[in-house]
């Protein structure tokens, strides 16, 4: 009993490793992306684009000092200071007068009207926030869909090492079976070597299979972040997937990110150009300025004065060199261009959603086909040993059905990673691979925290996160 409580107790001090699912894998990726990441710090950067247009609309106010020294011949005409010499080393001749000033002063300007170029700056700026939040929710589906993928890829490879396991040990028994034969006198050397060169051939793919999932995982630490633990190959998302192409384009065309942004990005060079448009108008600025004067000549004080002022200026702008007219053309062929992009957004959705139907109902068809194939490679390969065993059938027959059962499994491993994929490709494409429709384990990112804590900030080097 002491021997079975000392064997036991070990065996449960051992937690057993968490096995991570596809969906863990795209809850970490969402989470430890570097690519990811970097795209939010970029849109936080981006959302300080609305604080800086919304500049315009507010005073900037400036401080400024101001010393003048100034020396008086006694008629009390101003004069150059001398250069140095040797009979006047300081190079100031000693009966003139030096008079100082002093002046400080503040002076405040505010934009009235500038042909409503900040309106327009702002409004451009917040389109261009929001096309942004929909490139980085595109980039966040394309993670996801990497981390499904990657995580596909080692189950798919896991499962390939297990049958070539299995072809190895059936092998190493075709070659004991060969040698017994041969020297019972049933068998010949040919057999024999047939069987150790088929082993020897297991061994290598064997070796390649093993190379391959060191490959896919490292591809997976560097999407999901973390190593694999315990990979399980996973099932396609059919209940999520459309009934038909029709409505997965149009769902994609309503819905996919990418297109999202791009119409974002219209209406951002749309405000853009009326923005230039806008210098071509008349604009009002108000400047106050507060200002003190002290001023001493020799040690006499002379006046000392405070003034203030407010100027209205209204500037209109009659020609500029030709720059506007060239940057108004110039927004209206950048909101053609983002036009046109529109139309290929649409397009590239389009394609893709049909590319991956296509592949998720080739991969089920496989599947079905490959179960069938494995099946009756099963029954033929039992028959052929029987029939060698009978004599009807040669070592080759065997070690050829056999070949026709691993490559069966290989198949069938193949068709079930490429039904998984393709399942995850069509919410991609169609926009709905998101944290909310995988109900994963994560905390989503919401990028309108940081915007509004900054879309109205007057002041402040620090950023939202304190650096």
């Amino acid at each position: 009993m002491a021997f079975l409580a000392a064997f036991v107790v070990p065996v449960l001090l051992a937690a057993p490793v968490a096995a991570d699912t596809i969906f863990d894998a795209m809850a970490k990726a969402y989470d430890n992306n570097p690519d990811l990441n970097a795209a939010r710090a970029g849109l936080r950067a981006t959302d300080e684009g609305v604080t800086i247009a919304k500049a315009g609309w507010r005073p900037q106010i400036s401080a400024f000092a101001q010393n003048t020294q100034t020396w008086y011949d006694n008629s009390g005409a101003t004069f150059q200071i001398e250069p140095p010499s040797l009979e006047n080393p300081a190079g100031v001749v000693t009966d003139r007068i030096k008079a100082t000033t002093h002046q400080r002063g503040l002076t405040i300007t505010q934009q009235i009207f500038d042909g409503f170029q900040t309106l327009n700056n702002v409004r451009a700026a917040e389109s261009t926030v929001f096309s942004e939040r929909a490139s980085l929710r595109a980039r966040e589906i394309q993670i996801l869909l990497s981390a499904a993928e990657a995580y596909a890829n080692i189950g798919r490879d896991q499962q390939i090492i297990v049958f070539r396991k299995q072809n190895i040990a059936f092998l190493r028994e075709q070659v004991s079976a060969a040698k017994v034969r041969l020297d019972l006198g049933d068998g010949t050397t040919t057999d024999v070597s047939l069987a150790e060169a088929d082993l020897a051939r297991a061994q290598a793919l064997v070796a390649a299979a093993i190379s391959q999932l060191k490959q896919s995982e490292a591809v997976y630490v560097q999407i999901v972040g973390d190593a694999p633990k315990d990979v399980r190959q996973a099932k396609p998302v059919s209940k999520l997937l459309p009934k038909n192409i029709d409505t997965a384009v149009a769902t994609g065309w309503r819905e996919h990110p990418s297109i999202l942004s791009t119409m974002h990005a219209i209406d951002a060079a749309g405000f853009q150009v009326k923005s230039a448009e806008g210098a071509m108008l008349p604009g009002v600025v108000v400047q106050g300025q507060i200002q003190s004067t002290e001023g001493t000549e020799g040690v006499n004080s002379l006046s000392n004065y405070n003034t203030s002022s407010i100027t209205a200026r209204l500037n209109v702008p009659l020609y500029q060199g030709g720059a506007e007219y060239g940057q108004i053309r110039q927004a209206k062929e950048r909101l053609g261009q983002q036009r046109i992009m529109l139309d290929s957004a649409r397009l590239e959705v389009q394609q893709t959603i049909v590319s991956a139907m296509a592949q998720y109902d080739a991969a089920i068809a496989i599947i079905d086909a490959n179960n069938r194939q494995l099946k009756a490679a099963n029954d033929a390969l039992a028959g052929v040993i029987e029939e060698r065993a009978a004599g009807q059938a040669t070592q080759l027959d065997v070690l050829t059905a056999q070949a026709v059962v691993l490559n069966a499994k290989e198949s069938l491993a193949v068709a079930h990673r490429d039904a998984v994929v393709a399942s995850f490709s069509i919410l991609a494409s169609m926009g709905r691979l998101t944290v909310e429709t995988q109900n994963l384990q994560v905390t989503e990112y919401k990028p309108e925290v940081h915007y509004n804590k900054v879309k109205d900030a007057w002041f402040g080097l620090r950023t939202v996160d304190g650096r």
